[in-house]
C-alpha cells in the first residue's frame, strides 16, 4: 500500500521503519530538511519537506493516490487539519494522533465529521496498558481477542516457579483448563515450543487461553496476585491522568507525585479523589514518607527515560508490589530489562503496534484477512487473528493432518461463541477466528501458515 506519514518526530519514524520493512511504499512528510533526510538514507522511504498541513504539500507528496495517511506531528490540530485536507485530495483513509485529553470526549464528533478511519492518543493507550496490567498484576503484559474471550499473558517464571522443570506435554497434569504456552524467551532467544520444550525458571513465558480460564492458570500455579488497590505515580502527566481516572472507578486509592505546582493544581481540580503530592520524585525519603513499600504497585512516568529506570530500580527494591515504568527509547527499554525491570511501558511502540495493526488489518488478500495482531515477546513473536473464510485449503482437515510451516503454532480457534484451545483431532472451518503465534512475520493471509503440499493424503 502508498502510506504516507506526516510527522518524523519517535512515532512517525518508528512507523516508517516498520510499515517499510513490510514492503509497503512510505512518504514521509516534516518540516525538518535534515530529519527528512536521515530517513530516507537509512529506510526505504521517499520523502517530502513540508508543512503537513499544507494543500502544496500534500500533492508534493501524492496524497491523492494515497490509500493512508497517518498525521502524527507533536500539534494535534494540525494533525487533524492535515487528515481533513488529505481527505480532500482523495486519500482513501486517514489516522491523526490527537493527544489533549480536552479532545478525547469528541472524537467520536471529530471522526466522522472529519473522515477520519481511526483516531489514536498514545497516552491514553498507555494508560489502558497499565491499566490491563494492574487489574492482572500476575502478568508482564496482557493482551485479548475475540472481543476479549480469548487472552495471551505474558509472565516471568520465578527461581521457586512450580513450572521449572516441567515439559510441556505434561502441564495437564497439573492444570486442568484449557491453556497452552505459545511462546518462551529465554537468554534472549525466543522460541515457539512443543510437548518437548522444557520450562526452566526465569523464562519468559506467553500463555493463551480463555479469558475465563486465565485466572484458573495462576492460581495453579501459584503465581496469582490481587488488582492492585494502592497506586502511587510517580510524575502527573497525561498518562498519569488517564490512568488515574480508570483506577480511581474501580475503587483503587492513587496518590500522584509531581514537581510542578502548576500541575498539580490541574490535578487536583481534574481528580478530587486522587491524593496530590507537590514534590520531587525522586527524593527517595519523599517516597519512603509517602508509604511506598506498602503500595501495591508504583508507576514511574516521569518524561526522563533515565529518571524513570533509576526510579523503577529503587521501587522494585523497597516494594514488594507492582512496578511498572515509562521507556521511550528501544535502546534503552533492553538495557533496563537487563537491569530485571519487568513492566516497560513505551507509548511510543504501542502508538505505531496499534497503527501497523490497522494496516494489516486494512489490507485486503484472496483468502482470510488479519482481523487483530499484538506483539510479543518484544516483538520478535506475533500473534494475529484471522477470520476464516472459503478459500482456506485445508477446512475441516484434523490438525493432526496438516502441516504447518516452521515456527507456527496455532493458538486457539473460536468458533459459536465457543473456544477451543485445540488439540490433533481440532478442525478449521468457515466463519471461525483463528489465533496464529508466529516468529515470522508479515503474514496477510491464514493460508500462508501451511507448507505447500500440507495436507496429508
Amino acid at each position: 500500500m502508498r502510506i504516507v506519514i506526516v510527522g518524523n518526530g519517535k512515532v512517525g519514524s518508528t512507523l516508517a521503519e516498520q510499515l517499510s520493512n513490510e514492503d509497503h511504499e512510505i512518504v514521509i512528510v516534516d518540516r525538518n530538511q535534515q530529519n527528512v533526510d536521515d530517513s530516507v538514507n537509512s529506510l526505504d522511504v521517499i520523502g517530502v519537506c513540508g508543512n503537513g498541513a499544507s494543500y502544496q504539500v500534500l500533492l508534493e507528496a501524492d496524497v491523492p493516490k494515497a490509500d493512508l495517511l497517518i498525521a502524527c506531528t507533536s500539534q494535534d490540530e494540525i494533525n487533524l487539519l492535515c487528515c481533513l485536507v488529505a481527505r480532500k485530495l482523495g486519500a482513501k483513509n486517514t489516522i491523526a494522533r490527537v493527544r489533549n485529553p480536552e479532545y478525547s470526549d469528541q472524537l467520536v464528533f471529530m471522526r466522522d465529521e472529519l473522515g477520519l478511519s481511526m483516531s489514536i492518543n498514545p497516552e491514553r493507550a498507555a494508560a489502558s496498558e497499565i491499566f490491563r496490567i494492574l487489574q492482572f498484576p500476575s502478568a508482564l503484559k496482557i493482551e485479548s481477542f475475540s472481543n476479549k474471550r480469548v487472552e495471551i499473558a505474558e509472565i516471568k517464571l520465578r527461581d521457586d516457579s512450580p513450572l521449572d522443570g516441567v515439559y510441556l506435554r505434561d502441564l495437564h497434569k497439573t492444570f486442568k483448563g484449557k491453556a497452552l504456552i505459545c511462546a518462551v524467551q529465554r537468554d534472549g532467544a525466543v522460541a515457539i515450543p512443543d510437548g518437548n520444550f522444557m520450562l526452566k525458571a526465569r523464562d519468559k513465558i506467553s500463555v493463551i487461553a480463555p479469558a475465563s480460564d486465565m485466572l484458573d492458570f495462576f492460581s495453579s500455579f501459584g503465581t496469582l496476585l490481587p488488582a492492585a488497590k494502592d497506586v502511587m505515580i510517580i510524575g502527573g502527566g497525561r498518562i498519569s491522568f488517564y490512568l488515574s481516572r480508570m483506577l480511581i472507578e474501580t475503587g483503587a486509592r492513587v496518590k500522584i507525585i509531581d514537581s510542578n505546582a502548576e500541575r498539580c493544581a490541574e490535578l487536583s481540580r481534574a481528580l478530587p479523589k486522587a491524593t496530590i503530592i507537590l514534590g520531587d520524585g525522586t527524593d527517595q525519603d519523599l517516597l519512603d514518607e509517602e508509604g511506598l513499600e506498602d503500595m501495591d504497585a508504583v508507576l514511574v512516568l516521569t518524561g526522563l527515560d533515565e529518571e524513570n529506570i533509576i526510579l523503577a530500580l529503587y521501587a522494585q527494591a523497597n516494594c514488594d508490589g507492582k512496578v511498572v515504568t515509562k521507556v521511550n527509547r528501544t535502546s534503552l527499554a533492553s538495557i533496563a530489562e537487563s537491569t530485571g525491570l519487568e513492566s516497560i511501558i513505551s507509548p511510543r511502540m504501542l502508538t505505531a503496534n496499534i497503527i501497523v495493526r490497522y494496516v494489516r488489518a486494512m489490507q485486503n488478500s484472496f483468502g482470510s484477512n488479519v482481523e487483530t495482531l499484538h506483539r510479543l515477546a518484544g516483538g520478535s513473536v506475533e500473534a494475529l487473528e484471522f477470520k476464516v473464510s472459503n478459500s482456506f485449503p485445508a477446512l475441516d482437515t484434523p490438525l493432526m493432518d496438516i502441516k504447518l510451516k516452521p515456527n507456527i503454532l496455532i493458538g486457539c480457534i473460536s468458533r459459536g461463541g465457543k473456544t477451543i484451545v485445540p488439540g490433533g483431532r481440532d478442525y478449521i472451518s468457515v466463519g471461525d477466528r483463528v489465533i496464529i503465534i508466529t516468529t515470522n512475520h508479515n503474514f496477510d493471509d491464514l493460508s500462508e501458515i501451511l507448507m505447500q503440499r500440507s495436507i496429508v493424503i
